[in-house]
């Protein structure tokens, strides 16, 4: 997305309202973030807010921030494993588990704050590393995977590069981390009933999932 786009996306995202003593053909001022989110005056000029979906930030997360005014500032960032990332003027910011526009929100308040006059920030996810499920066992290309929308177990294990000579559709199963908790539910695949067609017998995966392919019994 380069800088006219996204010039376009922040337009459409802030109230700039008209100062009191400016002429009503002055141009509009935008006020700190803590005031973007105020209803619109007839004196000045109003957008809506882009969304950003539901999707949570993550560890490992690649995000890239914008300052488009009153000095350009970007920079591309990694969460780190603590859930934080680092800007200038600053230091760290917690964002692990909130939206991109919370992020946002928060790093044009804080900016405002002794730092930086009106400023005007734009953080979109550059790459989605968190995002991840991973395939184990008798496959050939057992590791991390990135997931997509609506990635299955079969799905799953064919980006795995399918089952080894030793790997059995029978002795398939999905370990998903409890919520909240230590350890693993066990959820029991019969991957051999969804190549038959059987599509209800597929589970679609979610992220930190672990697909196991255990060996047949011969």
């Amino acid at each position: 997305m380069n800088l006219i786009i996204r010039s376009i996306l922040i337009i459409s995202a802030v109230c700039w309202p008209l100062p009191a003593d400016a002429e009503a053909t002055g141009p509009a001022i935008p006020v700190p973030a803590a005031q973007a989110g105020a209803a619109p005056k007839s004196d000045g000029v109003c957008i809506t807010p882009a969304k950003d979906g539901d999707y949570a930030i993550g560890v490992d997360d690649i995000l890239t921030i914008d300052v488009l005014q009153p000095e350009k500032i970007e920079s591309n960032v990694t969460v780190s494993p603590d859930g934080n990332i680092s800007f200038p003027y600053i230091g760290s910011i917690p964002v692990k588990g909130r939206s991109l526009s919370e992020v946002e929100q928060d790093i044009q308040t804080r900016l405002a704050s002794g730092y930086l006059k009106y400023p005007l920030v734009v953080v979109y996810l550059k790459q989605s590393r968190s995002r991840r499920f991973f395939v184990y066992g008798e496959v050939n290309h057992p590791g991390p995977y990135q997931l997509e929308d609506n990635t299955t177990v079969l799905r799953a294990i064919s980006m795995a590069g399918g089952f080894t000579r030793f790997g059995s559709a029978s002795s398939v199963k999905v370990l998903r981390p409890k919520k909240g908790a230590a350890g693993y539910e066990t959820i029991q695949i019969n991957i051999r009933a969804v190549m038959h067609g059987n599509s209800e017998e597929d589970v679609i995966l979610k992220p930190g999932d672990m697909v196991v392919v255990s060996e047949g019994v011969f």
